[in-house]
């Protein structure tokens, strides 16, 4: 890759992950879409692994309810690995055109839902077999696309949870969307040795973006800027 294409993914995970930062999420929304014009969108996911793994496990650690979480939330991610592994070889073998209109489609409905934010609640008893339909889909769209988002957020957010229990419950979907992803793209040979460099970048995005979330400063309002650059993303991508 030339000095051009580095400088342009430092400033793309830059952006992304300052926003994951802030709100919790956005990392592979924002920049999928945004890698995927300069490159085929199986490498841009392979350069997505290593910064979302890393920061989607210390999204799930910020507090003490990780047990708890994995507990009522495992079929979900059960079928989040077995949909993202199947969903990862539509990304490699399918024409890059309809991978491009799959990921396009995956950020406009989530800007959609983002600068709507509807009121979802759902019971116990739905809770029990939407879960793991709901993980299943998620797997699907995250192997097909390297968006991770839906439809899972929406659903962890309708759930009964504490503030601090959502962020871990969104990192725990994160992160498991991200291992399987990897999985997925070393089982098709398309992870290659590159997505490391991606690291470089994490180190100043990550730690800018959280240094907003700890003072409490800006979270609704970079929703919203997540859902224009989802839009945007969406928009350029094609």
């Amino acid at each position: 890759m030339g000095e051009g294409l580095y400088l342009y993914l430092l400033a793309v995970f830059m952006l992304a992950g300052f926003v994951k930062g802030v709100t919790g999420m956005g990392l592979p929304t924002v920049s999928m879409g945004l890698l995927g014009v300069v490159m085929p969108l199986p490498v841009a996911a392979a350069l997505l692994v290593i910064p979302s793994f890393v920061t989607n496990v210390l999204q799930l650690f910020t507090g003490a309810s990780v047990w708890r979480i994995l507990r009522r939330l495992w079929p979900m991610m059960v079928l989040i690995v077995l949909g993202t592994v199947v969903g990862a070889s539509l990304l490699i073998s399918i024409s890059p055109v309809w991978s491009s209109l799959g990921l396009g489609g995956a950020l406009i409905v989530y800007a959609i839902y983002a600068l709507v934010s509807p009121e979802l609640t759902i019971s116990s008893a739905s809770e029990k077999w939407l879960s793991p339909l709901v993980g299943g889909m998620t797997g699907l769209i995250a192997g097909a696309t390297g968006v991770f988002v839906m439809p899972a957020v929406p659903f962890l957010q309708s759930l009964a949870w504490s503030k601090e229990e959502l962020v871990q419950a969104l990192g725990l979907s994160f992160t498991v969307s991200t291992i399987a992803l990897a999985i997925g793209l070393y089982h098709h040979h398309a992870l290659p040795m590159q997505s490391f460099f991606a690291v470089t970048a994490l180190a100043c995005s990550g730690a800018d973006g959280n240094v907003v979330r700890a003072k409490g400063q800006g979270a609704d309002r970079c929703q919203t800027v997540q859902a224009l650059l989802s839009a945007v993303s969406a928009g350029t991508g094609q």
